[in-house]
């Protein structure tokens, strides 16, 4: 028999999936639909602006914010549907054969529609032990939302005891992740005639030395995974996503653009990367490009760092989900999700949530009827924990 509130959650998802919150634009409207369904359920709420404006979060308590309460946690943002080829509209749900399909249905609208859907149940229990809602902007691009709620969770005070960020795991217990640090490194050459490279500085050339220098240091941390790593791979890995570069055949590139990305095992490694590039820049390339151009220049920007979620010996938040789950597993995943984020307010945070990830980003991204059954029984055995705690 399927949870009693599966067709009030499914309702909820079509109307989340409607809500085109692809990272780039404004989730306001999304917000606006959950700040109003939990403020019928007399939730207090802060609605947290980012600088911009267009996006923010949504926390929300039900009971008392001055007590640490459990949190549930899931970002409103998406990926962009473009160049995919969905078989139906990304941004109208479909059912169909025991499954929901939609951008976001897993990732992670169906976690957030099944938080709502037990609204009712959740405002009795908060008598209890506060509950607390956090629902963000940009997650996939940084956890930048996320980043933010946090300081205005320290501005005001609020820490919540216990965090479960239902990114999709298939309702796995997750204890941990690397952290995702990503970056852009710009060079600023000079440009002249392909005939006399002597006269000018080729930005495509010291890129390809920048890179040559990330590929080096990639291998070095191969070499050296910390003991006992939980992950695969289990060292700290470095990608290049992006080099841009040049004009044409014939001209000296002025400009080079280079977006690269850690996922660093331990904040050590990150240190050592950054140090490293540093000084192969400042002692290497850039003498070699201000000798005949002075006004050479290398820079990065960066785009995220976001922190690693640590695995604790002791977390309070991973065994309560083990036992609303029934599992004596816990696990760790390759991608990264807000959970770090959470864990530097001195919450204990686990991750478990419907769907899976292998459909994460995809076209025809879909959750099953069964994970969101799940999903609302483990929220539902939440609650009951909590009024009999």
């Amino acid at each position: 028999m399927m949870h009693r509130n599966l067709d009030h959650m499914t309702s909820i998802l079509s109307d989340l999936i409607g809500f085109e919150t692809i990272s780039s634009e404004s989730n306001r409207d999304i917000i606006a639909y959950l700040s109003e369904r939990l403020d019928d359920h007399g939730a207090d709420i802060i609605i947290d602006e980012s600088s911009c404006g267009k996006k923010a979060n949504l926390f929300a308590t039900l009971g008392k914010t001055d007590k640490g309460g459990i949190m549930l946690s899931g970002h409103t943002d998406v990926v962009p549907v473009a160049d995919q080829d969905w078989s139906c509209n990304p941004f109208q749900m479909k059912q169909q054969d025991g499954l929901i399909y939609g951008r976001g249905s897993c990732d992670m609208k169906g976690f957030i529609a099944a938080c709502i859907a037990q609204l009712d149940d959740f405002a009795a229990a908060s008598q209890h032990e506060p509950i607390h809602f956090a629902f963000t902007y940009d997650e996939e691009t940084g956890c930048l939302g996320a980043s933010h709620l946090a300081e205005t969770l320290k501005q005001h005070h609020i820490a919540p005891r216990l965090a479960i960020i239902g990114e999709p795991t298939e309702m796995r217990v997750i204890e941990g992740h690397k952290g995702c640090y990503e970056y852009s490194t710009f060079i600023q050459g000079l440009a002249g005639h392909g005939s006399a490279p002597e006269l000018g500085v080729n930005a495509a050339e010291y890129a390809v030395r920048f890179v040559s220098r990330l590929l080096e240091l990639r291998e070095k941390l191969k070499s050296c995974p910390p003991e006992s790593s939980p992950y695969q791979p289990p060292h700290t890995t470095i990608n290049i996503g992006r080099i841009e570069s040049g004009i044409a055949h014939n001209v000296i590139a002025q400009k080079a653009h280079i977006d690269w990305e850690m996922r660093p095992v331990q904040t050590s490694d990150a240190d050592f990367v950054k140090s490293d590039l540093q000084g192969f820049c400042e002692n290497e390339l850039l003498p070699m490009m201000q000798k005949t151009y002075p006004e050479a220049q290398i820079w990065s920007e960066v785009i995220a760092e976001v922190a690693g979620f640590d695995i604790m010996p002791d977390n309070e938040a991973r065994k309560l989900v083990q036992e609303l789950t029934g599992s004596n597993a816990s696990d760790v995943v390759a991608f990264c999700t807000e959970a770090g984020v959470f864990q530097s307010l001195g919450t204990d945070c686990v991750i478990c949530g419907p769907g899976s990830i292998e459909q994460a980003h995809k076209a025809d991204e879909f959750v099953s009827v069964d994970q969101m059954d799940q999903c609302l029984v483990m929220l539902n055995k939440l609650t009951d924990t909590i009024t009999n705690s």
